[in-house]
């Protein structure tokens, strides 16, 4: 099957299920609206900040994003069998290969997410609000803090999934496990440009907070390849 056929009947599966996950995360984020107070309080406090709201909406925006973010959270693992059933007719998966697919994007997307909710943002937020002082003092909109925790915490997640595509392109043929040794500089200088990207600071130890471990995980795309036998040239 040519690739451009691949794609389509990848997308043509994808659709099978869209409106089906649509529903159920409408669904799910109304469920969680009633629990996002709860659920903002915890986070606000594990982060150990004030916040503050400057329209009368903020409030009930703020809830509906948090909420929407948690029930994407939730439905992850769906997301992902939903994905790699997609990925796998197309490209001929395996039973074994697409539960050992599914099984570690869900292991590294709460790795991800995980390591940016106890390390990664209590650092940076901790050095951001470090520039205060008795006359600077910081008033945090509160939607302003859910997009940011949402989006960061949920970027984290996707970032780490780096060494499951690099095993899945080298199964599927696109790159060979030789491409990634020899591009070692390349995907140096990448992950250091995503890192002061979606770093929430511009200092060396937030930006290697994220950037250590991407390349731990690039490194570590490799030892799988080697161990599995995939992608020899």
């Amino acid at each position: 099957m040519a690739n451009h056929q691949k794609i389509i009947s990848f997308i043509s599966e994808l659709r099978k299920s869209i409106r089906n996950l649509g529903l159920s995360l409408g669904l799910a984020t109304l469920a969680i609206f009633f629990l996002a107070p709860q659920l903002l309080q915890f986070v606000q406090h594990h982060l150990d900040t004030k916040l503050y709201f400057f329209t009368v909406s903020a409030p009930f925006l703020a809830h509906v994003t948090l909420a929407f973010f948690a029930a994407l959270y939730v439905l992850m693992p769906w997301f992902t069998i939903v994905l790699w059933r997609a990925l796998g007719k197309p490209f001929h998966l395996s039973r074994g290969q697409l539960f050992f697919f599914i099984f570690f994007t869900c292991l590294l997307f709460l790795s991800g997410t995980a390591f940016c909710y106890f390390i990664t943002l209590p650092f940076g937020i901790q050095f951001l609000l470090g520039y205060g002082s008795e006359e600077l003092k910081p008033v945090i909109s509160v939607t302003q803090f859910v997009s940011f925790i949402t989006i960061f915490i949920f970027g984290f997640g996707i970032i780490f999934e780096l060494p499951i595509f690099m095993v899945f392109l080298a199964r599927v043929g696109v790159f060979k496990r030789r491409f990634y040794e020899k591009n070692r500089r390349y995907a140096i200088l990448i992950i250091a440009i995503i890192a002061a990207v979606l770093t929430p600071t511009p200092d060396v130890v937030n930006m290697a907070l994220m950037g250590v471990p991407l390349y731990l995980l690039y490194e570590s795309g490799i030892i799988i390849l080697r161990v599995l036998g995939i992608g020899k040239e």
